[in-house]
């Protein structure tokens, strides 16, 4: 024992390896590769369970694999059921959005012809007022043009009167006028 442990401690026992590189082999490489995975899995695989053979974990994968698909086709199924109803009621929204805009657009065109009749209305009243106000305005015009006109020729004849009239003539014609007015006051009593 000896011997191998001086054999193994003594580095000049060692043959010098050579260099490091690569194998660019590829079909010698892969081989190698191929018998050290397959011979990891026979040794390691056998442990693992004695009653199960590769065979049945090919089976039980298969059928969760079938199971899974199954699965997807119920949960596709499902979904496309889903998407119908989905579809259906967006149709029948879309039906009662566009029976609103509908009606929102009749209801707008009500609310133009009212605002529009009622525009009408209110400028007709408008322009009723403006004549009115025109025909007061011109009445009230009219009315001082007489009394200007009345007051003038009121004027004018008291200022005949007074050139004409002498004092008793004056006297006679106020007490006359005095006469007229009582007996106008005793008529309206």
């Amino acid at each position: 024992m000896k011997n191998v442990t001086d054999s193994c401690l003594s580095w000049g026992y060692w043959p010098s390896a050579g260099s490091f590189g690569f194998n660019t082999d590829i079909l010698s490489t892969n081989l190698i590769n191929l018998s050290v995975v397959l011979g990891v899995l026979i040794f390691f695989g056998k442990g693992v369970c004695a009653s199960c053979s590769l065979s049945d974990l090919l089976d039980n994968r298969k059928q969760r694999i079938l199971n899974t698909i199954r699965n997807s086709e119920e949960l596709r199924g499902g979904a496309i059921e889903q998407l119908e109803k989905v579809r259906a009621r967006l149709r029948k929204v879309q039906t009662e959005a566009d029976r609103f805009l509908a009606n929102g657009y009749s209801e707008i065109e009500k609310e133009k012809l009212n605002l529009i009749n009622s525009s009408y209305k209110t400028l007709e009243q408008l322009e009723n007022y403006k004549n009115e106000t025109i025909q007061f305005e011109q009445q009230r015009v009219i009315n001082q043009v007489r009394q200007r006109v009345f007051q003038q020729a009121l004027r004018v004849a008291l200022g005949t009167l007074n050139s004409c009239l002498n004092g008793e003539l004056h006297l006679r014609t106020i007490s006359a006028n005095i006469n007229m007015l009582g007996s106008i006051k005793e008529i309206g009593n």
